[in-house]
């Protein structure tokens, strides 16, 4: 059985630039702060299905 995976999406141009494993437990859509490398900075990225 393998992990199912969510991406993480850059709020400013859309990319998916992170995957992570889905957890059932979280209600709401996960934000962290990471490097985007097509914006060339730190930006907020957030959860998508």
């Amino acid at each position: 059985m393998s992990v199912k995976k969510v991406a993480l999406a850059c709020s400013v141009c859309g990319q998916r630039n992170y995957f992570i494993p889905e957890n059932k437990k979280r209600t709401e859509r996960l934000t962290l702060n990471k490097y985007c490398k097509y914006c060339g900075k730190v930006t907020s990225h957030r959860e998508t299905k």
